[in-house]
């Protein structure tokens, strides 16, 4: 019965191996994010007129980005937690008489809701970087 459950284990386990690597570069992109930030501290004490501005408008998006960030992350953990969770319950249902048939699929879908939510934010934020360092076209010509 024990090598069963841990069969029937096989796939939320890739599931959090996934999320693992997933909150790896979203945690990747909040300690660039961090940087820039740092970076630009050391500038707002020393511009003065329309530097100063940019500064603080970079500011203003990279606080955006780190709110961002931070919810993708809160929800690919709890994503983790859940399909850790799920896990335990696998193993209850594999050594007793409990039926948590039920229980494991709400929590194999709330899982995946988690899941999808932090790719979505980990989406917009990119797309938030993107539109931020957008090249300007009078560079690209020739």
């Amino acid at each position: 019965m024990i090598a069963q459950t841990i069969q029937l284990s096989v796939a939320p386990v890739f599931l959090l191996v996934a999320t693992g690597g997933i909150l790896n570069v979203v945690t990747g992109r909040l300690a660039r994010v961090v940087d820039r930030a740092r970076a630009l501290t050391i500038r707002h004490g020393v511009t003065t007129g329309a530097d100063h501005a940019e500064v603080v408008r970079e500011f203003k998006l990279l606080d955006r980005r780190m709110d961002i960030i931070n919810w993708s992350v809160a929800l690919c953990v709890a994503c983790g937690i859940t399909v850790c969770l799920m896990v335990a319950m696998l193993f209850l249902v594999g050594a007793g008489d409990v039926d948590l048939g039920v229980a494991i699929s709400a929590a194999f879908i709330i899982a995946m809701g988690l899941l999808m939510a932090g790719l979505v934010l980990f989406l917009v934020e990119v797309r938030l970087a993107i539109k931020t360092i957008h090249v300007p076209i009078d560079l690209l010509k020739e």
